[in-house]
């Protein structure tokens, strides 16, 4: 990838986090830890690697996305209106009554979302039926999955990993935000530290480990996928990422920022845009 377009890309990123810290501070609620620790993965498969019309999302040949850790929907909905999708001005209507964009994504309820999430688990099943079908019907379509390193909880999730091993489903592509938190701790300290791309070799994967924020890096990993197994991205990122405050810390999966936090926030997001100048 050339230099300028991962500038661009970074750029996006801002922007991105930039909209979710507004949209927060003028609602009062939304995720923005683990919605942080996303941009760059999501900007990378819209801006970049995924099949797609914004003018006509439901597109028989298009790439579908479905964010499983749906809490993080304050980001990818930001993601969604840049490409396109919908109306950035949209983005105020943030969980209000009778919006289309609430906390977590409903399935049609703006144009792009493919699935309704937040029960942690259950994004990954609904997205391999979408492969599967895909596959009976001769397409093409790639189906990409995020799921959190906290919702590998989930015994759901292990079920689905077993059946698309069994199928050998290559048309998904699990994307896991490996941010090493979940709700109030560590997730070593709730399920145990685990060798991820082991555990997903052993089940029949091709793992592939990268730098969740490093564009060329994910880049790479996208182009390292095989075309004859299941394939997972097991991409390492920051909670928070990109408000040093926010970075890595437990308190930011829910919190809301106050008024000097605010102003924080946007003027470190400020200089990392003149730095990329």
């Amino acid at each position: 990838m050339e230099e300028t377009r991962i500038k661009e890309l970074q750029r996006l990123a801002i922007a991105v986090r930039r909209d979710a810290l507004r949209v927060q501070q003028t609602v009062g609620s939304g995720h923005l830890g683990g919605a942080f620790s996303a941009v760059e993965l999501l900007i990378y498969l819209y801006f970049q690697r995924m099949r797609l019309d914004p003018a006509r999302p439901d597109w028989p040949e298009r790439d579908s996305f479905i964010l499983s850790k749906g809490h993080a929907a304050i980001g990818y909905y930001s993601v969604l209106a840049r490409r396109g999708f919908f109306p950035h001005a949209e983005l105020d209507s943030y969980r209000q009554l009778g919006s289309r964009l609430q906390g977590h994504t409903q399935l049609d309820a703006a144009p792009g979302i493919e699935a309704s999430t937040g029960s942690l688990g259950q994004g990954y099943s609904f997205g391999l039926g979408i492969a599967l079908g895909n596959r009976k019907q001769g397409r093409q379509n790639t189906v990409y999955v995020m799921v959190g390193d906290g919702e590998l909880d989930e015994g759901q999730v292990w079920e689905a990993v077993r059946l698309q091993s069994r199928l050998k489903l290559a048309g998904l592509v699990l994307i896991v935000d490996d941010n090493q938190l979940q709700l109030d701790d560590y997730t070593r300290n709730v399920n145990g530290a685990a060798d991820l791309a082991a555990v997903f070799r052993a089940f029949g994967f091709h793992p592939v480990p990268t730098d969740g924020h490093d564009f060329a890096a994910i880049e790479r990993a996208f182009a390292a996928l095989r075309p004859d197994r299941p394939n997972v991205i097991i991409a390492r990122t920051v909670k928070g990422k990109g408000i040093s405050f926010m970075e890595d810390r437990i308190e930011w999966h829910a919190q809301k920022v106050n008024e000097a936090e605010y102003r924080q926030a946007l003027e470190e997001l400020r200089q990392q845009e003149v730095a990329l100048a």
